[in-house]
Formats: structure tokens, sequence, C-alpha cells
């Protein structure tokens, strides 16, 4: 594996091998945007994982409930895909294997571990993958109140799933038919700065150098999104690869290195990662107004950063990274996109953000 090394080449060729199925199967423009994330936590940290939550972003609690195999937590921002935030209760865990790595397994059931789409027609977009070899979680649809929903099984490549809701009542009734509501008393913070915390702007998951083509073309498949731009810090051994679906969607992030782990001395804190904590998503960014007041906001109120912020004005955006949260391992980026800047990223703040990582515990 040491001779293997990342190109865009290899990847464009097939990225159009996957965008031309996608439309000869009838898949082209049955997905839409990101209706939800779905993070799992250990029982005894769901309630912290929530308040975490509440306290670090603009979101907000509308709903708690019961079923017959999670504890459910709903937290909505406008304009944004829904948190559900829950414990499993009896059901094995599916994704038991893709947090079986040195540091995943100190939190065994503890991932985000679902982006769910919107679909126009759920039965038509089952009926196609299923031919196409994809599998899924459940034989058929869970049926909700408002709702149907499906999700594949994690990937190999990501430690992801991908889930797919077909709305037939009023989007962000999550509950299912038997749930109970849960009167849980968790309060927002009253600081006025997390109101210019916004929308969920992308979310970036790590993978292995050698299944980076894999992961992305695996996405591509299941959605309508398209890969757009590498940025590639050859210094710290490693490629941020974006996907989007439009403009000013959420986007999904593959992070990987240039050349597979070798070791934790040389391989760069990307690989690094992907090695001790398996593939997983990393961090989830956040759109946000005023962001050098949230951050001192935030750090006023005991947050801490990986890196001071990286980036200005002049160069079109600032961004930040925190420590993990120990109740979700993941981290809160805060972002801010100047004026017309539509780069998405630039490199200097792609490397001294990746650079940051390497302080991670």
């Amino acid at each position: 594996m040491s001779s293997f090394v990342n190109s865009d080449e290899k990847l464009l060729a097939k990225v159009d091998e996957v965008l031309a199925d996608r439309k000869r199967s009838g898949l082209e423009g049955l997905v839409g945007g990101l209706e939800a994330v779905i993070i799992n936590t250990q029982p005894d940290l769901l309630g912290a994982a929530v308040q975490n939550l509440l306290d670090s972003t603009g979101y907000q609690l509308s709903d708690v409930f019961e079923d017959i195999d999670h504890v459910t937590y709903v937290l909505t921002c406008p304009g944004s895909a829904d948190f559900l935030v829950r414990c499993r209760l009896r059901s094995p865990n599916p994704f038991a294997a893709a947090n079986d790595y040195p540091v995943g397994r100190r939190l065994p059931d503890t991932r985000l571990e679902t982006f769910v789409f919107a679909v126009k027609d759920l039965a038509a977009y089952v009926e196609i993958q299923r031919g196409r070899g994809i599998a899924f979680q459940t034989e058929r649809p869970v049926v909700g109140q408002g709702f149907r929903f499906i999700q594949t099984w994690p990937s190999v490549y990501t430690g992801n799933a991908t889930g797919f809701v077909q709305w037939t009542g009023p989007r962000g009734d999550w509950r299912t038919p038997g749930a109970r509501r849960l009167d849980r008393r968790l309060k927002k913070p009253e600081r006025p700065f997390l109101a210019d915390i916004g929308r969920l702007d992308h979310c970036a998951t790590r993978v292995r150098a050698q299944e980076r083509d894999a992961a992305i073309l695996e996405f591509m498949s299941l959605t309508n999104y398209r890969f757009t731009m590498a940025i590639y810090v050859e210094s710290l051994n490693s490629i941020t690869n974006v996907s989007r679906l439009g403009k000013d969607d959420f986007a999904l992030v593959f992070t990987s290195g240039i050349s597979p782990f070798v070791d934790e001395a040389t391989s760069g804190p990307t690989e690094k990662f992907a090695h001790t904590y398996g593939p997983r998503v990393h961090h989830m960014a956040f759109d946000t107004n005023n962001i050098e007041a949230v951050v001192e906001g935030l750090r006023h109120h005991g947050q801490r950063y990986l890196e001071e912020m990286v980036g200005s004005p002049e160069e079109g955006l600032k961004q930040i990274f925190t420590v993990p949260f120990q109740t979700t391992l993941l981290v809160n980026e805060y972002i801010h996109r100047y004026g017309d800047f539509d780069g998405f990223f630039t490199k200097q703040n792609v490397t001294l953000l990746t650079r940051a990582t390497a302080h991670q515990d």
C-alpha cells in the first residue's frame, strides 16, 4: 500500500461514470437536500450531549420522545437540517464495527451515524437502488406519523449510513406510531450571541487515503450530490474534498490522506485520526455571524478551541475548531464567509485547520 497516492485524475474519470449511471437509472432528481442528522450516544451521556448542542449552537429543543427502540431529542434551527440525538433502548447497534477502534471503543455506541436526505418518491428510490445492489437496514420503510424513512447499512468506507425521508405530513414531526412524549427539562441558556450561530453548513468525514475515491463515489451514487473540489495539503498528507448539491445547500466534505497511514509520527493528522478513531465524521460546521463575538462569548463560558481563529475578510472567510465534545466525540466548527466569497474553502485555512487537529486527543 506504500506506493498508493491519490490523484484527482483517477477520481474525476469515475465521477463522470457515476453521474451517467445516476441519470440512466432514473435517480437524477429523486433526492434533495439534508433533512436531519442522527447522532447516537451512550445512554448515560444523552442528556449531556443535547445540552452541549444547546450551549454551543443556535439550535433549540423542540421535542423529546421514546418509542420501542430509542429515546430521541429533536433539535431545530430555522433554515437548517434537524438534529435527532438519541440512544438505543434495546436494538443491536449496527454501527458497532465502525466504532471498534482505539478511541471509538471508549464510547462504543457514540457517533454521528446517519445523514438523512429528502426524497420525492421513497418507493421508487428504494426499488431502483435495490436493483443496483444497495441494501437497507429494514425490509420496509419505517412509517411515522408524518413520514416514511429508510436508511442504508453503515458504509465500509465512512462508517456513515445514508437515510431518506419522504414527508407525508408536516415536515419535522419525527415521532413514530406509539411514541410517547417525555418531559426532559433541558434549558437553552440565555446567551444572545447564540442567535448568531445558524444553519449546519457542512460536515466533514475523515476516511482512509486508499478509500477516498470509493467513499465519494458511493455517496454520489446514493444522492444527487456532485464532487466539486479538492484541496491538497502536501505538507500534512491531507486532501479536503467537497461534495455539494447546490451553492446554498449543506455540503458533505471528505478528508483523507494523499497516501496511506504508515505511523503516527509521519502520516499526518488526517490519517492518524482515521487510524485511531476509525473513519467517521470529525466535525460539524455552523454558519456564524459576528464570529469574533460568538467565539469569545463561548470562550467566556468555558469553551476551548484546538487553535485560534484562521482567515480574514480579505481572504473571504474565518473559521475555528472547538476541542471535541466528550459526549459525542464531535468537533464544532464556526465559519463565516464574507460578501460574495463562493470558493467554499481556501488552501491557507484548510492547512491551518488541519494542522490544528494534530492537537486533538
